[in-house]
């Protein structure tokens, strides 16, 4: 058995995953690795990317370049020009990310769950009373990131970004075996609300969520970083218009992204509970 097997093996193992990924001193974990992969020191650099591909399905072919100047580089890589085009089709809602596609349907009222039997609230995901009732019986997807993925994430429809809520909170792993275990996760995680507007007035709104490792979210419309050492206003507003596939931002490692839109919206056949998505295939069909 190769090491990398052996460490598929242990790590499938749910006590001995959740308690390597979340009974450590999370904050602090997170911390240094987000200093750690900064580092643009070339042995430290590439023992790190080496380590990273020991652990996961790290696949550089799709990058635009070839060489990284540290392991934050690598995280967050763009990819060849040409390789995520949005499709075209005007009622389609695409993928913001690369991602596993993990819950997804009606919101009942303003509940909706994380795995099958682990509920939470648009309340307490959100935070704005407002923005629940604009969401109430809608529809919901959540998108995982494995830390192996492509990172940055696009525009999912040509919208009106109107406003940004920064959410501070802890960084659970937000993989299913935490999800099954930890009540109310995405509501306790550090989180970015993203409010957009359609051009038809429908509220559509994307929530990145922060994990560990990560609880750094970068978005280039405020040209800002958020995290735990964010200070200031944690409401921003906006009047930023993008079009759809337009890069939104990145995770420094991989995370989730819930997406939210009015509830006559269809899924697309292709959304399957863990299949693979990438960023511009289809999402969901707003109908005629």
């Amino acid at each position: 058995m190769t090491i990398k097997s052996l460490i598929a093996v242990l790590t499938q193992q749910e006590d001995l995953n959740f308690l390597l990924t979340n009974r450590i001193p999370r904050a602090a974990l997170t911390r240094f690795v987000g200093w750690f992969s900064k580092i643009e020191q070339p042995l430290i650099r590439d023992l790190s990317i080496a380590c990273w591909r020991l652990f996961s399905d790290l696949d550089l072919t799709e990058a635009r370049e070839t060489r990284f100047k540290s392991l934050h580089d690598c995280f967050t890589r763009e990819l060849k020009p040409g390789l995520r085009p949005p499709d075209p089709d005007p009622s389609i809602v695409v993928s913001p990310c690369d991602a596993i596609v993990g819950a997804h349907g009606a919101i009942a009222d303003t509940e909706l769950f994380q795995i099958k039997g682990a509920p939470y609230s648009l309340l307490d995901l959100l935070g704005d009373p407002a923005l629940v009732d604009a969401h109430r019986n809608g529809r919901f997807i959540t998108l995982r990131l494995t830390s192996s993925m492509y990172h940055r994430f696009h525009a999912p429809q040509d919208c009106r970004i109107e406003r940004v809520d920064f959410i501070s909170g802890d960084t659970w792993n937000v993989n299913p075996i935490a999800l099954k275990r930890v009540e109310k996760l995405f509501c306790k995680n550090e989180r970015a609300v993203i409010r957009t507007r359609l051009a038809s007035g429908e509220s559509l709104t994307l929530v990145p969520v922060a994990a560990i490792l990560v609880a750094s979210i970068r978005l280039h419309f405020l040209d800002i970083m958020l995290n735990a050492a964010s200070r200031g206003p944690t409401v921003f507003p906006c009047d930023v218009a993008v079009r759809k596939g337009d890069e939104l931002g990145w995770f420094e490692h991989g995370s989730t992204i819930i997406v939210l839109t009015p509830d006559h919206f269809e899924f697309c056949d292709n959304v399957l509970e863990s299949a693979r998505i990438l960023a511009g295939q289809p999402l969901m069909r707003k109908p005629a």
